[in-house]
């Protein structure tokens, strides 16, 4: 089906009427029927591959069909069903200041009404870009794309073209996006389906891409050691939300630096996922360590399909047309996913918000962890700034290895009985929750109480 620019307008508006609707007085022992969204999944799996446009988005790793949105707003999603949802997922991050905010879609109108692409420069570009380069430490020029993915695939080319090496190195369990050089144990949705990589990829666009253990400098210096002068680059998660959630030691991003450097080869933050939701600067600047590219998505593009990367001059100056390697897009750019960061950014960019949103953030899975040890079960769990996670495994967890320790049987169970009790999380152990500006103490206090509920009876 496609839309005129009209109909989205008349979407759009219809979504600002979304905030006069108030949370469910519902009790946390009242539980969710899913009938429309039954009939909507059933249909949609002989229209599309598995019923869905991304897998994770399938319930695979927890059981049950997914259930089918019908609207959101500010911390809150409604199903076909209309059942009413406290939402961690958060359009898997990029909602950061609450669905459907009223600031973000007024602008986003009025840049409507001028056209929704150009295919030519426009001002929005440069107005995102300076805010960018002023937030981002390692960042002194950047590149718009449309996704994460098309970001870390320039951002691969990039490296090689730097250094004139092939070869690179990433982490088990962190997730750069489907680009066939990236798909080697990959985490996120790889991980959840259980697949150790992806058919149709051909040995040799892998063959260039090493594998090192998180958390782990040796690995990393083996590697190194092995491979003498043909590292381009080394490129990972600074907080690794595509394993479920994972801290870095700052020793472990510190030595990156070093053994980077030493080697001569680029070190590379994918922050699609930590980019301005863990520190307004995102996790370089929450830890302190500053890579030489940086690759961003989701947040800078307010819900609206985005990505970027970017990082040093010297570096940047590579990319068509200022230099030799090439890259473009049809809507790389485009002014409503302008709008829609910049109009984002302005919010996030105010006192004290990445500290209430880590607040926030400590005070839910603090509360979930307590409720799991007074019912008896083995969790951890942790947090930085928006992001957070837990597993179902004594922890700490600090690697991917660790991760799949986790008891996923008894996940996919807590994950359906807190979605029937009107708490949607990510349908995978292996994905990072989000926490969002538009979350109050009473959803998070509610959400706690469930998790309460739900583990006293997993532990039946």
């Amino acid at each position: 089906m496609k839309y005129t620019a009209a109909a989205l307008l008349s979407c759009i508006a219809s979504a600002s009427a979304w905030s006069s609707l108030k949370m469910s007085t519902a009790t946390p022992s009242a539980t969710y029927t899913f009938t429309k969204s039954e009939e909507v999944f059933a249909e949609a799996q002989t229209l599309m591959p598995g019923g869905v446009s991304s897998p994770v988005r399938a319930f695979k790793s927890v059981g049950g069909n997914p259930v089918v949105f019908d609207r959101v707003k500010g911390a809150y999603a409604w199903d076909v069903d209309d059942n009413q949802y406290i939402d961690y997922v958060g359009t898997w991050g990029p909602a950061i200041v609450g669905h459907a905010d009223d600031e973000v879609l007024d602008a986003i109108k009025k840049t409507m009404d001028k056209g929704t692409s150009f295919g030519a420069p426009c001002p929005l570009e440069n107005e995102l870009a300076k805010m960018v380069i002023d937030a981002v430490p390692s960042v002194e020029m950047v590149r718009f794309c449309n996704s994460g993915t098309e970001a870390c695939m320039g951002m691969i080319r990039l490296c090689r073209a730097y250094t004139n090496r092939e070869k690179v190195i990433k982490f088990e369990g962190c997730y750069h996006g489907h680009a066939d050089s990236f798909l080697v144990q990959a985490g996120s949705g790889v991980a959840t389906l259980g697949l150790p990589d992806s058919p149709g990829v051909p040995s040799s666009a892998t063959a260039a891409t090493l594998c090192a253990e998180y958390n782990n400098l040796d690995s990393v210096k083996a590697i190194l050691e092995a491979n003498k002068d043909e590292i381009a680059g080394i490129i990972l998660e600074p907080v690794v939300g595509n394993s479920g959630f994972i801290r870095p030691s700052k020793e472990f991003l510190e030595g990156l630096r070093e053994l980077a450097t030493e080697h001569g080869a680029v070190l590379v933050f994918d922050e699609v996922m930590t980019g301005f939701r863990v520190a307004y600067g995102g996790a370089q600047q929450y830890f302190g360590v500053t890579p030489d590219l940086t690759t961003m998505g989701k947040v800078i593009g307010g819900g609206l399909p985005v990505g970027a990367y970017g990082g040093k001059k010297e570096i940047m100056d590579l990319v068509a047309p200022a230099g030799p390697m090439y890259q473009a897009g049809t809507l790389s750019g485009n002014p409503l996913a302008m709008t829609a960061g910049i109009e984002t950014l302005k919010r996030l960019s105010q006192p004290g918000v990445h500290e209430e949103l880590e607040r926030k953030s400590q005070m839910l899975v603090d509360g979930i962890l307590a409720a799991g040890k007074k019912h008896g079960h083995a969790m951890c769990g942790g947090t930085a700034g928006g992001m957070f996670g837990w597993y179902f495994c004594e922890g700490p967890v600090a690697n991917f290895a660790e991760a799949t320790a986790s008891d996923m049987q008894k996940f996919g169970k807590w994950h359906r009985m807190m979605l029937e009790r009107g708490v949607y999380l990510a349908p995978s152990q292996y994905e990072a929750g989000f926490m969002s500006m538009a979350h109050t103490e009473e959803d998070i206090q509610k959400t706690i109480a469930i998790a309460d509920e739900v583990l006293g009876l997993l532990a039946e």
